[in-house]
């Protein structure tokens, strides 16, 4: 099964080390009829997969590291919800699917290290965001872009319901939320129902918000937008610790809303963010760059990643530089136009500054304040 993926997960598999590496990328296809052509070239990538992996690996290792992967071409609950692309890693240690919301480039890749690059410009973009859906008694999270929003799947220690969290010290009737009585005699009893079934949404709230912390916006390190009615919303934002949850909500019935109408809301919220994030960081850039604490070149760029220096590097989302980085030392390797597509200067020089512990911003085109596709912005 797919396999939600954030920075921490990246950081994860760039320090996997246990060879052989498999790495697969294939665009795919949502809607009828093209869709049904994605196991079909599923199959046929891990036919030349296999026959890669034949070239420095016996047989009995073959089989063993291309059996999930033979298992999931045959799995057809798997091929019944694509999305734009899809990436399947492999190592003896380890299997990993993951759904992209955004295609990519068809590629194979065995070497003795995880093939990466496609998905760091992934999770790095600066336009990634969640969106977490609230009523009182249930929850359901999305996640994507300007162009495309999808459920997520929820870490199994968030309660998918105010059931689910409460079980048996659930009030009685809370279900519906029905507080009323009738006459004088009823009211404080009325009333002591009313407080008690406020007390599990609360209850439920907080536990809401810890696991959406932990596990997806706090882990994917993305803005989180509350989709909910007002009087949730003031509920949820009074309890709520999330450092990245938005001032500003969708302030409607989230579940009466199909995914496209309620990507169009969250961007139409997270715009304004996007624009000031970035033009921070342009402009903490430019201040970097005029006291000697960052720059444009590659070759510095390199050394200074080498050295654990750069804190903040600016991608150019639109260009490839044809190269490779030696992680030791930091020299830049440049390479002729028909070097394989998986050789990119600037996506090795992701991958360093992810593994030394800085931050990467995948900035589109029309906005990156510099030419050579990289702004890197030093620690010290």
């Amino acid at each position: 099964m797919p396999t939600p993926f954030n920075v921490k997960d990246i950081r994860r598999l760039l320090d996997n080390d246990k060879a052989p590496c498999l790495s697969l990328y294939q665009p795919t296809f949502r809607a009828f009829p093209d869709s049904d052509q994605n196991p079909i070239r599923f199959q046929h990538l891990l036919r030349d997969l296999e026959r890669m992996l034949a070239e420095t690996a016996d047989p009995a290792t073959c089989q063993r590291l291309l059996a999930p992967l033979y298992e999931l071409a045959g799995d057809r609950g798997f091929w019944a919800h694509p999305r734009d692309g899809l990436v399947a890693l492999r190592t003896p240690d380890l299997f990993r699917v993951y759904q992209l919301q955004r295609p990519v480039p068809e590629l194979l890749v065995v070497s003795d290290s995880l093939h990466l690059k496609p998905l760091l410009r992934i999770v790095q973009s600066a336009d990634r965001f969640q969106v977490l859906c609230l009523d009182r008694d249930k929850v359901r999270l999305f996640e994507g872009n300007r162009h495309a929003l999808d459920e997520a799947d929820l870490a199994p220690a968030i309660p998918r319901t105010l059931a689910d969290a409460l079980g048996d010290q659930l009030t009685p009737g809370d279900q519906t939320g029905f507080t009323g009585g009738r006459g004088l005699a009823m009211r404080h009893g009325s009333d002591d129902k009313g407080v008690a079934i406020d007390q599990d949404r609360q209850r439920y709230f907080e536990m809401v918000d810890q696991g959406v912390l932990e596990y997806h916006s706090g882990a994917d390190e993305v803005p989180l937008i509350l989709a909910a009615l007002p009087d949730n919303q003031g509920h949820f934002r009074a309890l709520s610790h999330n450092p990245f949850l938005l001032p500003r909500g969708i302030d409607l019935n989230p579940f009466a809303l199909d995914a496209d109408h309620l990507r169009e809301l969250a961007w139409h919220i997270l715009q304004p963010y996007y624009r000031q994030r970035l033009d921070r960081l342009i402009n903490e850039y430019g201040e970097s760059r005029a006291r000697d604490q960052g720059t444009d070149d590659l070759e510095r760029a390199g050394e200074a990643g080498a050295n654990s220096r750069i804190r903040t590097l600016l991608v150019d989302a639109d260009r490839h530089v044809r190269g490779r980085l030696h992680r030791d030392t930091g020299k830049v390797e440049r390479l002729a136009d028909g070097a394989s597509d998986s050789e990119d200067l600037l996506e090795d020089l992701m991958e360093l500054t992810l593994q030394r512990g800085g931050e990467v911003v995948v900035v589109p085109h029309d906005r990156m304040p510099t030419e050579s596709g990289i702004a890197a912005i030093y620690r010290y």
